[in-house]
């Protein structure tokens, strides 16, 4: 790819512009989905019940690591969307070649630390012992890992900064046909196990990633680093390191309180262990057009943020929470009406227990999902505008909402604590970035206005 097939956000229709940037980004993160479905329904309907619960006992955790990945990779791409909306591309490339280091450190880090703690997590998560040690597999792969999922979420977040959100997407869908494939080989021709699946999840995610690679280097001539841009700055590692590790914090804070709840839901029983497994997989395929069309919007405020555009970022935002509430109101009906019957893509019909509990909790989330719609275009477009540090608080409003019902309300309702747990958490986040935006926005306008006067003082000078 050639300079003139990145995609500049700061001219055109903004809602043309955020649809068409996010439908790959859309359609990337659905096959993504797929790894975990398909890790899940192949478990669940060959191996049972109780692998199931192995393969998702530890979902919280995962989402706390890889998240950590996740946000950070796509914090120290918001300099590079905001240099690139200003075509300053060798600023561009110098934060690239800092967001290299930085990324090489933590997967050398998190990959230790998780490794040597994987037994540890477990047992905090309160892991019931018929199902611990074929989570303890499973968990300990996905760790080993790390630096696969580093390196996809690296490569293709710095593929959409500037603007490509279909290469990403072409490459992560060839590898999670193979994921299917590589689950079925692993659990059914070697016999592996809840390992295969790991195995599995963990192989494919190093294809995407090397191709992902391999195409910046072959084909995106604007991306290449030149020896003059292998010049360390602390300001540069200090903006990414501001920027990449509030943004994974922010993920990561999330999912401790997904983990304290996960774990009160632990001590359940394995039906619920099972039940609530089987509707997070379809929770979270559900959130994937939120997660695509936040991003979106986030690429559009930080482009248009670089190139000095508010009216353009107050579009955008406004354009884009619409939309996610729209999307929200219409997949919490399909929860409410069909989330039971949906969660038989992974429990055998027989297991009416488990259908049961995995309904509920799609049920009752489905009167609020739309909340999401408002929450996660807000928040990542404040993270967009780089003000990172303050979006990390809406994670820990959300901590401490799933920390309460878990401690305060589950030992008394049990399960149907659980099932109210992220709606609470959601709500309480959105009271809080709302007016969050709003002195964002203010702030952001104030500081562009005052670089345009200087700009317009020295023109007549």
């Amino acid at each position: 790819m050639s300079k003139d097939k990145t995609k500049n956000m700061t001219e055109g229709n903004s809602i043309a512009l955020i649809v068409q940037f996010m439908m790959p980004l859309l359609a990337g993160n659905l096959f993504q989905q797929c790894y975990n479905l398909a890790d899940s329904a192949i478990v669940g309907q060959t191996l049972g019940a109780l692998s199931l619960g192995a393969v998702g006992v530890s979902s919280s955790v995962q989402f706390l690591v890889l998240g950590f990945c996740i946000g950070s990779c796509v914090g120290c791409a918001v300099p590079v969307a905001q240099r690139f909306g200003a075509g300053d591309y060798r600023g561009m490339r110098r934060y690239i070649w800092h967001g290299i280091l930085l990324t090489i450190a933590l997967g050398i880090a998190i990959t230790l630390v998780t490794a040597i703690l994987c037994p540890q997590i477990l047992h905090l998560l309160s892991t019931p012992d018929d199902i611990f040690a074929q989570a303890y597999q499973y968990l300990l792969i996905i760790f080993l890992g790390i630096p696969f999922t580093l390196l996809y979420n690296f490569t293709s977040s710095i593929l959409r900064a500037v603007g490509d959100s279909r290469t990403p997407f072409l490459f992560l869908s060839v590898s999670t046909v193979l994921n299917i494939f590589l689950d079925l080989f692993c659990i059914l021709i070697l016999h592996w196990g809840v390992a295969g699946a790991a195995i599995a999840t963990i192989g494919s995610q190093a294809v995407s990633g090397f191709l992902c690679l391999h195409y910046i280097i072959r084909k995106v001539e604007v991306l290449h680093i030149c020896p003059e841009d292998k010049v360390f700055s602390r300001k540069r590692m200090g903006d990414l390191f501001t920027m990449g590790i509030p943004m994974g914090l922010q993920y990561s804070i999330t999912a401790i309180g997904s983990m304290v709840m996960q774990s009160a839901n632990n001590s359940l029983g394995t039906t619920y262990v099972s039940g609530f497994t089987a509707g997070m997989k379809i929770k979270q395929f559900a959130m994937c057009p939120f997660d695509a069309l936040a991003t979106s919007v986030s690429t559009f405020a930080s482009q248009n943020y670089g190139a000095g555009k508010t009216d353009r970022i107050r579009r955008g935002i406004k354009e884009g929470t619409i939309m996610g509430i729209l999307y929200g109101v219409g997949i919490g009906l399909v929860l409410i009406f069909f989330g039971r019957n949906m969660s038989m893509i992974f429990v055998d019909g027989r297991e009416t227990a488990v259908l049961n509990a995995a309904g509920k909790y799609l049920r009752c989330m489905g009167y609020f999902y739309w909340v999401l719609g408002i929450l996660n275009v807000v928040r990542m477009s404040i993270q967009g505008l780089g003000w990172t540090g303050w979006a990390i608080l809406s994670g820990v409003v959300e901590m401490i909402a799933r920390c309460a019902v878990s401690f305060m309300f589950v030992p008394r309702f049990g399960y149907g604590a659980i099932c109210w747990a992220d709606q609470t958490a959601w709500i309480s986040a959105t009271f809080y970035v709302i007016p969050t935006l709003i002195v964002v926005l203010k702030k952001i306008e104030k500081q562009i206005n005052s670089v345009k006067s200087s700009s317009v003082k020295s023109s007549i000078q």
